[in-house]
C-alpha cells in the first residue's frame, strides 16, 4: 500500500537562510511600535546563531547596532556571517549553567542593561516568537499543503516555531498532531515525559534543545516529543544531501529523523510536514569534526 507522504518545508530560502528571520522581524517591528526599540538603538540578543544572523540583517537594514552573544560550540560560519552583516559577536563558554554570569543568556542581559538605548528581544521567553509563527509559518504550511496535513514535526529550541505553527494548524484541524524532536542532552524530552527537570549535558547538534525551560515552548500544544542522538542527526543530514539533494543543517537531520520515526508508526495515506530550519552552509568548517563525533 501507499506509505504516508512526507513533505519538508525548507526554511533556508529565507533571506539569512533560516526559519528565524520570521520571528526576528516580527519581534523587532513589535518593539518599534511599542517604543522599546528607538531609532539609533542597539539590539542585544543571545543566540545559537540563526536568530543572531536575522537580527544582524534587520539591524543593518534599519540602522541599528547589533550585539549578539553566542556559545562557543556554535559553527564559525555563523560568527563570520553575523560579523559580515555588521554585528558584534561575543562568544561565551557553552559548558556553564544557564544562570551563570558567563552564559550567553546572562552576558546578553548584562550588556543590554549596561548599554544606553538597548533592546533585548529575549527570543526564549518573548511571546512574539510564538505569535510570529502563528501568523506566518502556520498559515503558510496550511496553504501549501492544501489542508492535507496530519502531523507537524519540528525540532524544539526556543519552541516558537513548533508552538506558533502548531497552534494555528490545530485551530484549523483539531486532529493534527504536533511532534517535537529534542536532542539527547536537552531537558525538554524528560520534562515532557515525567514532569521532572533532568540535568542537561553537552551535545553537538546546534540550535535545538535547551538546558532549562523557556516560556516560548507551549507544552500543551505538543502531542509527543522524540529524543534524537547527535549521530542520528548528522547521519540523516548527510543522507538528505546525498539522496535528496537537500543540503541542510544538523538540526534538520534531527527533524527528518523524527519525521521518519512518525512515518514508520502511522497509516498509509497520512500526510507529515517536517520543518527544516536552516542550510548546511552554516556548518561546513565543522564537517570533518562532525565525522569524528559520529
Amino acid at each position: 500500500g501507499f506509505r504516508p507522504s512526507l513533505w519538508a518545508k525548507l526554511e533556508y530560502f529565507n533571506p539569512t537562510g533560516s526559519v528565524k528571520d520570521r520571528m526576528a522581524l516580527y519581534m523587532v517591528e513589535d518593539a518599534e511600535r511599542s517604543g522599546r526599540l528607538k531609532p539609533g538603538g542597539t539590539i542585544v540578543e543571545g543566540s545559537s546563531g540563526n536568530t543572531g544572523a536575522a537580527l544582524a540583517m534587520i539591524a543593518a537594514v534599519k540602522g541599528y547596532r547589533g550585539i549578539i552573544t553566542m556559545p562557543d560550540k556554535m559553527s564559525d560560519e555563523k560568527k563570520y556571517f553575523m560579523t559580515a552583516l555588521g554585528a558584534e559577536v561575543i562568544v561565551t563558554p557553552t559548558d556553564v549553567a544557564p544562570d551563570s554570569p558567563q552564559s550567553y543568556y546572562s552576558v546578553a542581559r548584562r550588556i543590554a542593561a549596561e548599554t544606553p538605548n538597548a533592546w533585548y528581544p529575549d527570543q526564549y521567553n518573548n511571546p512574539k516568537n510564538i505569535e510570529a509563527h502563528y501568523h506566518t509559518t502556520g498559515p503558510e504550511i496550511w496553504k501549501q499543503a492544501g489542508g492535507q496535513i496530519d502531523y507537524l514535526v519540528a525540532g524544539i529550541g526556543t519552541g516558537g516555531t513548533l508552538s506558533g505553527a502548531g497552534k494555528y494548524l490545530k485551530e484549523k484541524k483539531k486532529s493534527i498532531r504536533v511532534i517535537a524532536v529534542d536532542p539527547d542532552g536537552s531537558v525538554f524530552y524528560e520534562y515532557f515525559k515525567t514532569g521532572r527537570l533532568p540535568p542537561s549535558h553537552i551535545y553537538q547538534v546546534e540550535g535545538i534543545g535547551e538546558d532549562h525551560l523557556v516560556k516560548a515552548v507551549d507544552f500543551s500544544l505538543i502531542d509527543d516529543i522524540l529524543q534524537v542522538s547527535d549521530k542520528d542527526s548528522f547521519l540523516m543530514a548527510r543522507r538528505l544531501a546525498r539522496e535528496e539533494g537537500i543540503f541542510a543543517g544538523g538540526s534538520s537531520g534531527s527533524a527528518v529523523w523524527g519525521a521518519l520515526q512518525v512515518a514508520a508508526s502511522i497509516d498509509a495515506g497520512k500526510h507529515i510536514v517536517v520543518i527544516l530550519p536552516d542550510s548546511g552552509n552554516r556548518y561546513q568548517i565543522g564537517r570533518a569534526s562532525c565525522r569524528e563525533r559520529v
